[in-house]
């Protein structure tokens, strides 16, 4: 039996043994809207809930994802610019954020991955800066005691507008709606207390209404003001499936249930090898965005199991504090790295390195990238050269009746138990 994965832009494959069978667990099969710009324009000009569009003189503020988010701003972004002139708004007085929370801002250079050339040759486009405190905004405080400091450009625009993706998320439950302009926008401190909660027993993927994760970003979102979210349902190919448009909490209420129908897939009991890729480009385009897959494929595999984890990573770990925590000093085991981050308290960019040892202390987890072997290490994570060689060693750990599962979008992937 051939076992495929998306890998960067490409694919990896290995062949397993003979006598094992392997179960795939994947979104479901959903084709593609065919005329995606008409499935679009259609929600941006019926909105939901109480959404009413901005008039003209008012300016306004855009907040997108950024080059690790499949967001197909080529099809959501036209029909509500589109809408925007209908109603007067001129060009001049719209403004683009790149919604990067703490990942690595993008270079102008790099925008073009992200957006069309026309937007840019018509649009200003700026990229947020978590770090930069004389452009951030403060909003007081949420129920959780979350400090608000929010993108100043984008709290000054008259009219703010998210553009993203509905998708499962590990301890937000759900992304989409207000998120990208709430955690995307935010300033470190507001990140930093927000993502704290991920250790609370509801911080989990696919819960909502419990989840005080989520609720905080949700409560932060009232806090900002935001008037309008476009969010898309993407299939296992990355294409749009449906669309949702309007007041950001009336999108969640109907884009969850349609999330869950898609994404969520049920087994019977936990893999004792799971083989994993979070998606192929841009979900494995660094450590950082990596670790989601993971802890989605170690969320069904035994205990004392085995996880291969097959991620490009073509731009490293994707977070120096993460990087220069490992390394200084060399943590040398996952119970240490958990040790050490309970003693310091949380920190938002090392939490990977804890939500990785969470997971790989339980489970020889193994990697296939393009990280050097050494730098590999640094991170515990155990680098294979291929994928056949990581299933034969991992194979070698197990019992000859391992069962097999296979995640090749683990990243958007909800497996849960059979009840």
């Amino acid at each position: 039996m051939q076992l495929k994965l998306p890998y960067g832009t490409s694919y990896v494959t290995a062949e397993a043994p003979v006598g094992y069978m392997a179960e795939y667990l994947r979104p479901r099969d959903q084709r593609a809207a065919r005329d995606p710009a008409a499935l679009v324009r259609d929600a941006v000009y019926n909105p939901l809930g109480n959404a009413s569009p901005p008039r003209a003189g008012q300016s306004v503020a855009i907040a997108i994802n950024d080059k690790t988010r499949p967001v197909p701003h080529e099809h959501l972004l036209p029909p509500a610019l589109q809408g925007m002139r209908h109603a007067g708004v001129r060009d001049e007085d719209v403004l683009f954020i790149i919604a990067t929370g703490i990942h690595p801002r993008m270079r102008p250079s790099e925008y073009g991955a992200i957006l069309p050339s026309q937007i840019l040759e018509t649009y200003r486009v700026v990229c947020h800066d978590a770090y930069d405190e004389a452009n951030l905004a403060y909003l007081g405080e949420t129920a959780q005691g979350t400090p608000v400091h929010i993108n100043r450009d984008y709290m000054a625009a008259d009219y703010r507008i998210v553009i993203g993706n509905i998708e499962p998320h590990q301890f937000q439950g759900f992304s989409g709606g207000v998120k990208s302009a709430a955690i995307g926008l935010a300033g470190a401190e507001t990140i930093n207390h927000n993502h704290a909660m991920m250790r609370h027993e509801n911080a989990r993927l696919g819960e909502f209404e419990k989840n005080p994760a989520r609720q905080d970003v949700e409560e932060i979102g009232r806090l900002v003001g935001i008037n309008f979210a476009v969010n898309a349902l993407l299939n296992s190919e990355k294409r749009i499936v449906r669309v949702f448009a309007g007041d950001p909490a009336a999108v969640m209420r109907a884009g969850i249930p349609q999330a869950r129908a898609l994404y969520e897939v049920t087994v019977d009991g936990p893999f004792d090898l799971m083989i994993a890729s979070p998606g192929g480009h841009p979900k494995d385009i660094n450590i950082y965005q990596v670790q989601k897959g993971l802890a989605q494929a170690a969320a069904v595999t035994k205990s004392g199991g085995a996880l291969i984890l097959c991620a490009a990573c073509p731009e490293g770990s994707g977070s120096r504090d993460y990087e220069h925590w490992m390394l200084n000093p060399p943590m040398r085991s996952h119970e240490a790295v958990i040790k050490r981050f309970e003693r310091e308290g949380f920190r938002v960019g090392r939490h990977k390195a804890f939500q990785i040892s969470r997971d790989a202390a339980r489970i020889h987890t193994m990697l296939v990238s393009e990280l050097e072997d050494d730098f590999a290490r640094a991170l515990l994570l155990h680098p294979q050269p291929d994928l056949q060689t990581a299933v034969s060693r991992s194979l070698e750990l197990l019992p000859r009746d391992a069962r097999i599962g296979v995640m090749p979008a683990a990243n958007a992937t909800m497996a849960v138990f059979l009840q």
